[in-house]
């Protein structure tokens, strides 16, 4: 018996660990590293599913805000023109209690014209509507006037000598430019 515990005892005293000894070592070291990929495969599905979740969040977010945005835009468009359209309305009921009157002298008849433009100027104006009537003298300005015929005149070239038909902006964008006639080079 003491023959079989010498050879043991020689493995363990030269520090060379047995092959069962090595197998085991490596098995559990496969084993830790199976359970550390497992619980980081874990970690990681866990961190995809909160992504995917947000990702599904942020862009339901997104597609609410754009459809809000559109809504409003549609909103203040429709209101925009109701609230045009409500300026205009005292100017057809003046216009229609003219027409209405039989016996007007042409006096009255120029009265009421005058007091309904000054109505429809006040509407234009309240709906940022501007009047662009360059004063005779003024530089043309090719963004503001169409120039329909160069005339010859006692004043500087390229000058607005005078205007056809008034042009408008509206909110500081050409809604029809003044057609005007400008002075030719001398």
């Amino acid at each position: 018996m003491s023959e079989n515990t010498q050879p043991e005892q020689n493995q363990t005293l030269s520090g060379d660990p047995s092959p069962e000894e090595l197998e085991a070592a490596m098995a559990a070291n496969e084993f830790d590293a199976l359970t550390q990929a497992q619980a980081e495969l874990a970690a990681l599905q866990a961190k995809n599913t909160e992504l995917a979740d947000n990702y599904l969040r942020a862009k339901a977010e997104t597609e609410n805000a754009r459809r809000r945005a559109d809504d409003e835009v549609a909103k203040a468009r429709k209101f925009a023109l109701e609230s045009f359209a409500e300026s205009l309305l005292p100017v057809a009921d003046s216009l229609e209690a003219g027409l209405a009157t039989q016996d007007a002298t042409p006096e009255q008849i120029r009265e009421g014209a005058e007091a309904t433009l000054k109505q429809l100027k006040s509407a234009l104006e309240r709906n940022r509507v501007i009047e662009i009537n360059p004063a005779s003298g003024s530089r043309f300005d090719p963004h503001q006037h169409q120039a329909i015929s160069m005339v010859p005149a006692d004043q500087e070239a390229n000058t607005v000598v005078g205007v056809l038909q008034k042009g408008y902006l509206i909110a500081d964008r050409v809604l029809r430019p003044a057609l005007v006639t400008v002075a030719a080079p001398k």
